[in-house]
């Protein structure tokens, strides 16, 4: 039977989380997007089966909370706040089921405290949806292994076909559900049943479609993450990117969390759970694969922090059973609430800071304020001079980088459809929205970070003015732009959208360009 302190537990739990949801719904709309979220918004208008550098969901998903809300921030980082706060709630479920409400809340308290997920649940990016279907599949998976029933199995399907609609290193699970299985005496046997792979046959039948989109496009997708994973470059093994890597992913987190997480692997693999408690084993499988799949790569190229992160969500309910829950030794008690201690800290920084510039960090290594600082101003002064070119019927607006381009989209008076001129940097998604026939002729507005861009906007248009000059400061006590835009009037565009490729055997680069 269960107490009454059984259910106490499980109630905060559930209270802190939705608490926590509802806080990232109201604070998502105190400060602009930053150039990912905007380019994700940008797919949200033009609709396709796929996009060059990623998985589509987040941008129909998007489509429907605009349409339901409008063009707002709020509207744009809706489907990452609920998807955080679903992934949430399956932790909690996960916890509960196999370990106990004392458990489920250490998990609640754990999982809202860290960073990245924070992050996750608040930029409109295909992380949070990534973590939704992380968690989903997770639970609905070891249901599936304790019942072996058609429901569950199809569920974690569907989940994992979710997941990979909304970032591809959904993948990443797979192999780590199926070898649990294969090393698990008491749950081995349900790979021999039809069940399970019917379950995957479905979630991979959800992606079948942008396979076919790849298919039709010179597998662009597959091209680009084979590029930025380090396909491009000469094999070799080193040590130039682990120490960003093991830095990333402790800052995060925060740094004693990250090795909590750790220490909780390692008891996993010294057998240090209850014997009859198969879920220690089941988590570290869904987790660690992950992690240690990334940390291998960063032995060849750079790893971005964000990019192993839908791993520590089964992370965190391990973590939270070793640390948090129900009779824990002392030092380890400490640890834990030290570690809580840190990791809300600096999240609560993180965020403060973000929408209200408190930290004396100095301008140059203000990477929020970077981020996010000076579009709506942008925006305005570029929707001034569009006002006053000849013709606004033939005038567009442009950047030199999708990210530049697709802010400009968003924060321009009336958010009209702007160009990404590509030809010097490199390929992207407005390849597939533009060609040059589109604009020949026509005026423009571009916008770039330097001065020296006259002589290459020269190439592309018959004449360019000098530019108009936006300074952009973090707050207004600043003697210090934290960045300064070049706002350039240029006429009669000559063509030269698509990037060219400074070395033809680049793996992106293909013979002619998408359709």
């Amino acid at each position: 039977m269960h107490d009454n302190s059984d259910y106490r537990y499980l109630r905060i739990a559930w209270l802190w989380t939705i608490g926590f949801t509802v806080f990232r719904l109201i604070y998502s709309g105190t400060f602009l997007l930053i150039p990912d979220e905007t380019n994700y918004w940008q797919w949200s208008r033009y609709l396709d089966w796929g996009y060059h550098d990623q998985a589509p969901l987040i941008g129909w998903a998007i489509r429907l909370s605009t349409w339901i809300l409008g063009q707002t921030e709020l509207a744009v980082r809706l489907p990452s706040v609920l998807s955080i706060g679903i992934a949430s709630a399956y932790l909690v479920a996960i916890a509960n089921r196999w370990m106990g409400s004392r458990v489920a809340l250490s998990t609640a308290i754990l999982t809202q405290s860290i960073l990245e997920f924070n992050v996750g649940g608040l930029l409109a990016t295909p992380d949070g949806i990534q973590a939704a279907a992380w968690a989903g599949a997770a639970y609905h998976v070891a249901r599936a292994y304790e019942n072996d029933t058609w429901s569950q199995w199809l569920l974690g399907g569907l989940w994992f076909g979710l997941g990979i609609l909304g970032k591809f290193t959904m993948v990443a699970f797979l192999p780590g559900a199926f070898l649990y299985g294969l090393f698990s005496p008491i749950h081995r046997r349900r790979l021999a049943s039809v069940r399970p792979y019917v379950g995957v046959i479905a979630g991979c039948l959800m992606f079948f479609p942008v396979i076919l989109w790849n298919a039709r496009h010179d597998w662009n997708s597959v091209r680009h993450v084979a590029f930025i994973g380090g396909a491009n470059e000469p094999f070799a093994l080193h040590l130039n990117f682990l120490g960003d890597f093991v830095g990333s992913q402790a800052a995060l987190l925060s740094p004693l969390v990250f090795i909590l997480g750790i220490w909780a692997w390692i008891r996993v693999i010294r057998k240090d759970y209850p014997p009859e408690n198969w879920l220690y084993p089941y988590l570290f499988w869904t987790s660690f694969p992950m992690i240690a799949g990334f940390l291998l790569l960063s032995l060849h190229s750079r790893i971005y922090g964000n990019w192993p992160g839908a791993g520590y969500l089964t992370t965190a309910v391990l973590t939270a059973a070793y640390f948090g829950g129900q009779g824990i030794h002392t030092v380890r008690r400490r640890l834990w609430n030290w570690g809580l201690g840190i990791a809300y800290g600096m999240t609560a920084l993180v965020l403060i800071h973000a929408a209200w510039p408190i930290l004396p960090i100095p301008v140059d290594l203000d990477r929020a304020a970077s981020e996010i600082a000076g579009w709506d101003d942008l925006g305005q002064t570029a929707g001034k001079l569009f006002t006053q070119m000849p013709d606004s019927n033939r005038t567009f607006i442009f950047g030199l980088s999708y990210q530049m381009a697709s802010e400009l989209a968003f924060y321009t008076p009336g958010q009209p459809r702007t160009l990404s001129i590509n030809r010097w940097e490199r390929p992207n998604v407005y390849d597939y929205w533009w060609k040059d026939e589109d604009v020949m002729g026509w005026d423009a507005i571009g916008v770039t970070y330097d001065s020296a861009s006259y002589t290459r906007l020269n190439q592309v248009f018959q004449r360019v003015d000098p530019p108009v000059e936006l300074s952009v400061f973090r707050k207004k006590s600043d003697l210090k732009p934290v960045k300064i835009f070049f706002l350039y009037r240029c006429y009669g565009f000559k063509g030269g959208l698509r990037w060219i490729p400074p070395d033809p055997s680049d793996i992106r680069a293909v013979s002619h360009t998408p359709s």
